[in-house]
């Protein structure tokens, strides 16, 4: 869950230290990507999103009925921090039987699919947060209440492994060594590439993160699909930003 004041405590916890130690793989294993989906135009963005923390492995589906056809299980911690999965809501629906469920965006293949989970064993919540990536300004802006906070230039994909464009989510948040590819911070969304199947040992997952050890300048167009962003920027970005928080990338 994010938090509800503008600077707060950070969504990494007192686990982020430790973090640090085991990332040496996730910044390289955070792939990048094609755009298959069509543009996204620019719209006001929502006061705040609701969400839902799952605290036990779901069954999405594709109706709110358990007899619907099971889509995929969703775990309920995250694979890279072990945190607690956090989706943003879509809908929600009472089935014949008074069960009630909720629809939810959905990580990973393919990409922006959603379901419908039963709300037992889940929380809700809401965040206020929201961030919009503009590949041809090659800029993201950061919302909170629907009010534009912060906008920083950066780093999108080259021509060859575009970005990919759709809405998306936070799925968790990482600390990264200073001695390791893409730091300080990574922020691993839902997007995948559809570029790459796996890239160095991970899903061809695409992250928001640093430019440590990494080439580029932001304003220019020269990763594998993943957004960079300058060690400021996206340290702003890690105390204030955290699982479940609305991505949308448009051309």
């Amino acid at each position: 869950m994010t938090e509800s004041t503008d600077r707060g405590s950070s969504p990494f916890g007192s686990r982020r230290r430790g973090w640090a130690l085991v990332l040496v793989p996730i910044a390289i294993a955070i792939g990048c990507s094609l755009a298959a989906s069509a543009g996204i135009a620019a719209a006001p963005p929502p006061v705040g999103q609701p969400l839902v923390v799952i605290t036990r492995d779901h069954a999405a589906r594709t109706a709110p009925s358990a007899q619907a056809r099971r889509i995929e299980i969703v775990d309920s911690r995250r694979p890279l921090t072990r945190t607690r999965t956090v989706l943003p809501v879509l809908g929600q629906a009472t089935a014949s039987n008074g069960g009630s469920w909720l629809r939810v965006r959905l990580p990973g293949r393919p990409n922006g699919h959603s379901g419908w989970i039963s709300t037992s064993r889940t929380k809700r919540t809401v965040t206020p947060w929201q961030i919009a990536v503009d590949l041809s300004e090659r800029r993201l802006t950061v919302y909170r209440g629907g009010r534009a906070k912060r906008h920083f230039r950066a780093v999108v994909g080259k021509p060859s492994t575009p970005t990919p464009r759709g809405t998306y989510f936070v799925e968790e948040a990482l600390a990264i060594s200073s001695s390791d590819t893409g730091g300080p911070f990574a922020l691993a969304t839902s997007a995948r590439s559809n570029v790459y199947e796996e890239f160095e040992g991970g899903p061809g997952q695409i992250g928001i993160h640093g430019t440590d050890n990494l080439r580029g300048r932001p304003g220019t167009a020269v990763s594998h699909g993943c957004i960079r962003l300058r060690g400021q920027a996206i340290t702003w970005m890690a105390r204030r930003i955290g699982a479940g928080v609305p991505l949308v990338i448009r051309r």
